[in-house]
């Protein structure tokens, strides 16, 4: 069976190419010595199975009886199972003014959090134009807002450090802190039902108790 891959270990022929005796292992792990490669083979062939070379750099080579197919195939699947398991981290980057409004913080807030969510590093920058180069504080004061908002999702490596006119942290996520801000989200999202629930109740009711008070200075007005 040729080989498909550069690392891939050497089989049957490919073996008897290079040596003239293997340390040989059968099918069920036994260890049948030293043998000749040819013999190997045979023993291999008679099975219906592979000489598969496990050991290329030991005096001879280890070599062991199995069927190369199926091997090939379920290691294939590990690694490709692996791959899916793993996340790629990548670098994102989210850029600020220092003198930021609060609701284009709040927004670019939220993306930081789902990047650090998502298995991220963000580095997050002010980017200082002109005389804002003068007030360097407001810039920091940003970045330590941002730092002090993703304590629960990613944690600051270092402090704020300039780069040219630029003020920037990296923001590293937290193991397992996926599931935390589900929930403060899931809290977060009952806290503000329940406060439209009462604002809208107290839009109802205000007026009505101003009626009410209308009433009763009007009707204390008739009784005098």
């Amino acid at each position: 069976m040729p080989k498909n891959e550069e690392d891939a270990p050497r089989v049957n022929e490919e073996i008897a190419a290079v040596t003239g005796s293997v340390l040989l292992v059968d099918e069920n792990g036994v260890k049948v010595g030293e043998t000749d490669v040819n013999v190997a083979i045979h023993m291999a062939m008679e099975r219906s199975l592979d000489l598969v070379e496990v050991a290329p750099m030991a005096k001879p080579p280890v070599c062991r009886i199995m069927d190369y197919g199926k091997y090939r195939y379920q290691l294939q699947k590990k690694e490709k199972d692996a791959r899916k398991k793993q996340k790629v981290q990548a670098l994102k980057e989210m850029k600020m003014r220092p003198k930021i409004d609060e609701h284009d913080f709040d927004f670019k807030l939220k993306a930081i959090k789902n990047f650090l969510l998502d298995g991220h590093r963000v580095k997050v920058s002010v980017f200082f134009r002109g005389r804002e180069m003068a007030f360097l504080n407001r810039g920091e004061e940003v970045l330590n807002r941002v730092i002090a908002e993703c304590t629960e999702v990613g944690k600051c490596e270092g402090t704020p450090q300039m780069e040219g006119r630029y003020m920037r942290i990296l923001l590293t996520p937290l193991a397992g802190a996926a599931a935390k801000p589900a929930q403060s989200n899931n809290k977060a999202n009952k806290a503000e039902k329940s406060s439209k629930k009462a604002d809208k109740a107290e839009k109802i009711l205000k007026p009505e108790t101003l009626e009410n008070k209308i009433f009763k200075e009007d009707l204390d007005l008739e009784l005098d």
